[in-house]
């Protein structure tokens, strides 16, 4: 059978355009799971500041790992639970921390960092509540505690994982204060900061990782 070589082969989904009109690229016609898909390969491909520890996995993943001072401001946030909490004090305690900044309707990047708290809770079992993990919202003006409790609630958060909110300015200082300024929450870097109290210096790690590598920093730091 003769086949014609130029002819158009209509996929599955994709409307055939009329002749004569330019068509129309397969990637304007992604929905929001190819975009998602998009965002995270971009994610995995961050280009890594000068002096960092490149971490690479097999496929090519890769994330940027350095040590940071960081000085906390001095202000009162609220949790899940309605309660207000000194920040400072909490991420100077003697147990190990962990933070992410996060907001409760995030459907990209979010769910990759809290899928990681959870995992790490799962791994420590009954003494996940050892390690303080602390979610930081970028979206103050609809994280109520309500709403963060709810997200804590999907990823069966157990005693010793907290989201918490506050005031716009207060947020602001905290995201500055990480070197984690947020100015378009739908397009805000995938960051982790782990401290290990021994030291006192934070971990910072900028890019997407495997639970592995979360579990294999989280164990270096002295968390596991």
């Amino acid at each position: 059978m003769k086949t014609d070589r130029n002819a158009k082969i209509a996929l599955p989904g994709c409307r055939q355009e009329a002749k004569g009109r330019p068509a129309v690229s397969a990637g304007r016609r992604l929905g929001a799971a190819g975009t998602f898909l998009i965002a995270l390969a971009v994610l995995c491909v961050l280009m890594l500041p000068p002096g960092s520890d490149s971490r690479t996995e097999a496929g090519g993943r890769r994330y940027a790992r350095t040590l940071e001072v960081y000085t906390i401001p001095d202000v009162v946030l609220v949790n899940q639970d309605g309660h207000k909490v000194h920040l400072r004090t909490l991420l100077s305690s003697e147990k190990p921390v962990v933070v992410d900044f996060i907001f409760g309707t995030c459907t990209t990047i979010c769910p990759v960092l809290s899928a990681g708290f959870a995992n790490l809770q799962k791994t420590l079992g009954p003494d996940s509540h050892k390690v303080h993990l602390v979610s930081i919202s970028i979206d103050p003006e609809n994280d109520t505690p309500k709403v963060m409790k709810e997200y804590l609630k999907r990823y069966g958060a157990r005693p010793g994982w907290d989201f918490l909110t506050g005031t716009r300015g207060n947020i602001d200082a905290v995201t500055k204060a990480f070197n984690a300024s947020v100015y378009n929450k739908m397009s805000h870097d995938l960051l982790t900061f782990i401290r290990d109290p021994r030291e006192g210096k934070w971990v910072r790690i900028r890019g997407m990782m495997s639970t592995a590598e979360f579990t294999a920093e989280c164990r270096e730091a002295g968390i596991l």
